[in-house]
């Protein structure tokens, strides 16, 4: 019976061992073969035009986190919007009536959040 398990997973064990040396090649290739010799123009300022200031694993304030969760959350909500609007002809009142409540809790949402001040920014 173990020996009928064993042969039964044996593709799957060669794939996982063949996609783990893969990723430990891929990754470890480029500290082999890959050129260090950093110059001037590698260690100047990207785009923004002036060099980089303070220490970069510094803290963010928690209202940077609080607007990006709230970009994602209203974010997903027009990405729900696309596909039913697409198909609303097939789904009816139902799925408008659906919708709407969906739209009325995310507004319901929307104006708690801003009448606690977490959409001002100081």
């Amino acid at each position: 019976m173990i020996s009928s398990l064993i042969e039964n997973y044996y593709p799957v064990l060669v794939f996982l061992i063949i996609a783990v040396g893969m990723a430990v090649g891929m990754a470890g290739a480029p500290f082999l073969l890959a050129k260090r010799r950093p110059d001037p123009a590698k260690n100047a300022a990207y785009e923004c035009g002036f060099g980089s200031f303070g220490d970069a694993r510094r803290k963010f304030d928690v209202r940077f986190y609080l607007v990006s969760i709230l970009f994602i959350i209203f974010d997903l909500e027009v990405a729900f919007l696309f596909p039913w609007a697409i198909s609303l002809g097939a789904i009816g009142i139902y799925g408008f009536v659906s919708m709407m409540v969906f739209l009325g809790v995310l507004t319901v949402g929307f104006i708690y959040e801003w009448r606690k001040g977490a959409l001002e920014w100081e």
